[in-house]
């Protein structure tokens, strides 16, 4: 049976730690005992940790061997998300955290809800919870960076080897082909819902990224990032 991976809030030596919610849920949920060993991933890699102490907002580990055979090669993709619906926002962060995604973004586009936009600061939090837990039932070795909100215009201007935005009013360039042309970090821009406006587009070629169509078929935001994600994987693997 495959063990259960946590990754460690606190690492000192050959000690690891779980620690808040964390580590109440290995206790209260999964009913933790001294003794029980699970994976435990680190900075320094994954190691198999015994548990040595369970105490309130506290579960304790002793390390042992690291394991073998756990580097996965992945491409460095960033998934740059407009804010959207945040249960669909939040099931667009989990399932770019199962597919490997480097990083994510969230940002503001013209089209974002203000009320969304607004309460997207308080969110970044629970967004970094559900990407960790994505990452453990997943079995990374580590979680993506998930940055806090920006404003479209520092989206941007961020750096990358390829960067990419995704439109639906791009019939030229598919996304599976542009990828040909792919090397570095990739990063790639996902619109909201209404997709994106003339002035962002056009700010998006002035600034040097490539347009690309997932097909003729118009997905929701969400769908889109899981679809360029997986092909994205596809074709670098």
């Amino acid at each position: 049976m495959t063990r259960r991976r946590w990754l460690a809030d606190r690492v000192e030596g050959d000690n690891a730690s779980l620690l808040g919610p964390h580590a109440d849920h290995l206790a209260r949920v999964l009913r933790a005992e001294i003794g029980q060993q699970y994976d435990i991933a680190t900075p320094a890699g994954v190691r198999v940790g015994r548990i040595v102490s369970v105490k309130e907002g506290c579960v304790d580990f002793l390390l042992g061997d690291f394991l073998s055979n756990q580097q996965i090669s992945t491409p460095d993709i960033t998934m740059a998300l407009a804010i959207y619906k945040f249960d669909r926002m939040e099931w667009a962060i989990e399932k770019c955290t199962e597919l490997s995604a480097t990083k994510i973004i969230p940002f503001i586009a013209a089209r974002t809800e203000k009320h969304l936009a607004q309460a997207a600061p308080k969110r970044a939090e629970r967004w970094r919870r559900l990407a960790t837990q994505a990452s453990e039932q997943s079995r990374r070795a580590t979680p993506p960076d998930l940055a806090d909100p920006i404003e479209f215009d520092q989206l941007v201007d961020q750096p990358a080897s390829t960067r990419t935005v995704l439109s639906e009013l791009e019939t030229a360039h598919s996304f599976a082909s542009s990828l040909t042309q792919a090397h570095g970090r990739i990063l790639l821009a996902i619109g909201p819902e209404g997709g994106w406006t003339p002035g962002e587009l056009k700010k998006f070629t002035q600034s040097g990224w490539q347009p690309a169509t997932l097909g003729p078929t118009i997905l929701r935001a969400e769908t889109a990032a899981i679809a360029a994600l997986a092909i994205a994987l596809s074709h670098f693997r």
